[in-house]
């Protein structure tokens, strides 16, 4: 095991205007399970790949523990991948698919045969080890794929969207086992995925990236509760954040017709020079009120899932004055839910209010 850091590191394609990786800086603990995360394009898969020696690094260094593995070839680095499509030899069973790259590192049969037995017996593949992949199902395959990393002990594990060709059940099933199964080996592992709810299962810590730049790092936890700007409060959770924009005025923000309050001091600070200011609220944090008492939305869409329900509506009376969206979403009690067309009153919970400036689209505390 190992710990892992990214020095500044910089990736930039031939012919491209901008950086796929700008000057990540990003140390992982030793057996820490960290999750890059973010939307399509932004270079969570490229940070991987310069870890794993398979893109260059055009400035800054990466480190495995105290050493330098910035110009060195991807063998040398002690690392196992896991990738999106299995990479599974198909003319080989499951013993050898896993066993394969012990035997090209030269290690002896009786070893390699105990490797293979005990990483089977950890992802319960003992019955299917003289199968061939073509005989197994989607998570079999990717079990046969972790069984091949497991088996080489590396210093790193890193999986890139290992669960993205799994039907949406197998996944949940799987990501469960995929976050044990590493607790119970300790190794360092580095997980690339689009999906945040996967990131916020499975992570002990959470990298956020936009546009090859780092927006946050942190516990899921933290991530949700205290969002460093607008993007990733909006990227973080689901339904996503809340976020609107209005004109700042006594006592909070104008919302259509209504004012939603916001607490003088940071109101001030967010607004300052622009007279505006942008506030965020989780679907959760809004609860019914007294006409009058808060801000009106008209319900559009209503979501029924059985613990909960979902109201997607719009701001009463909204003009020109809210800029970011008008629509909300609102969670509440399935049994007492609205219904389409009806105009509901809601106030935010002062605790659950977040403010953003938005000209640096930056958290104020």
């Amino acid at each position: 095991m190992a710990t892992v850091t990214f020095d500044h590191a910089t990736r930039i394609y031939p012919k491209s205007e901008r950086p796929a990786v700008d000057a990540l800086d990003l140390h992982i603990g030793d057996g820490e399970f960290l999750v890059l995360v973010g939307p399509s394009g932004c270079g969570k898969s490229t940070s991987l790949r310069m870890l794993a020696g398979l893109e260059e690094v055009d400035a800054g260094s990466i480190r495995i523990g105290d050493r330098d593995v910035t110009d060195a070839p991807p063998k040398a680095r002690d690392i196992a991948m896991v990738f999106q499509n299995y990479a599974l030899y198909p003319h080989m069973t499951v013993e050898e698919n896993m066993g394969f790259a012990l035997k090209l590192a030269g290690v002896g049969k009786p070893e390699i045969a105990r490797r293979v037995a005990e990483a089977a017996q950890i992802l319960d593949l003992g019955e299917y080890l003289r199968r061939r992949p073509k005989a197994l199902s989607g998570g079999q395959r990717q079990r046969v794929a972790m069984g091949r990393a497991i088996v080489r002990q590396p210093q790193v594990f890193l999986m890139d969207e290992p669960l993205s060709n799994l039907d949406a059940k197998l996944r949940v099933q799987t990501r469960t086992q995929i976050a044990a199964l590493v607790q119970r080996l300790g190794t360092t592992t580095v997980y690339v995925t689009h999906d945040q709810v996967e990131a916020m299962t499975m992570g002990d810590r959470v990298a956020v990236l936009r546009d090859g730049v780092l927006q946050q790092c942190d516990t899921p936890g933290a991530l949700y509760d205290r969002p460093a700007n607008v993007f990733v409060a909006g990227f973080i959770g689901s339904p996503a954040m809340n976020v609107v924009t209005g004109e700042a005025v006594d006592g909070g923000i104008r919302l259509g017709g209504a004012v939603l309050p916001v607490p003088r001091d940071r109101l001030a600070r967010a607004a300052a020079g622009s007279g505006r200011a942008t506030v965020g609220f989780r679907p959760e944090a809004l609860v019914a009120c007294a006409p009058d008492d808060g801000v009106p939305v008209e319900v559009r869409v209503v979501e029924q899932l059985g613990s909960d329900a979902y109201l997607y509506a719009t701001l009463a009376g909204t003009g020109d004055d809210v800029l970011h969206t008008s629509d909300v979403v609102v969670r509440t009690e399935p049994r007492q839910a609205a219904s389409v067309g009806d105009t509901v009153w809601l106030r935010v919970r002062e605790d659950c209010l977040h403010v953003f400036d938005p000209a640096t689209q930056l958290r104020v505390d």
